[in-house]
């Protein structure tokens, strides 16, 4: 209820999905700079991370501080969304926000120069308003993140590892 009223994510959220290569367990980490330590919490078992930059406002201090923590804490690959191209007309705005978020990514270890960064709408998507930015969009980010992030290695014949995030006592 609180999320949906300010319109952020406070807890982290888990959802499964797949490509026609990979299954992915998505974990939607909060953003808001109150609530890093949700973050911390997700992003520890990262194979590889989409970070979502608003295309109107551009890398904000919570995508700083997302780009610091994904590499302190091990996250190998980034994918990049720029989202909410729809709310932009000036072609060099968006030119200078994606400047910016290369330049955050690299100051940060990151490939800033390699790193695949898709341009669209999660609205238009989730609305299907306009299919170059919405769906096609999303497609291709999906497509990016395949090719982009490795296939992790597990080593089957080491002793079984389950990381434990919540528990619960139920009385």
């Amino acid at each position: 209820p609180e999320e949906k009223a300010r319109g952020i994510t406070i807890s982290t959220a888990h959802v499964e999905y797949e490509t026609a290569n990979r299954h992915y367990a998505h974990v939607d980490c909060p953003g808001h700079a109150d609530y890093v330590k949700n973050m911390i919490t997700g992003a520890a078992q990262m194979d590889g991370a989409i970070l979502v930059v608003s295309a109107a406002d551009g890398p904000m201090p919570q995508t700083r501080e997302h780009i610091l923590l994904a590499r302190q804490v091990g996250v190998p690959s980034i994918v990049v969304f720029l989202n909410k191209v729809d709310q932009v007309d000036d072609a060099e705005l968006l030119e200078l926000v994606e400047l910016e978020v290369r330049e955050l990514l690299t100051k940060n270890e990151f490939p800033g120069d390699d790193i695949p960064i898709v341009k669209g709408s999660a609205l238009a998507a989730l609305e299907d308003s306009n299919k170059t930015i919405g769906e096609d969009a999303i497609r291709e980010l999906m497509a990016q993140v395949d090719a982009y992030i490795p296939t992790p290695v597990r080593p089957l014949d080491k002793p079984f590892l389950m990381p434990i995030e919540d528990v619960f006592s139920i009385s």
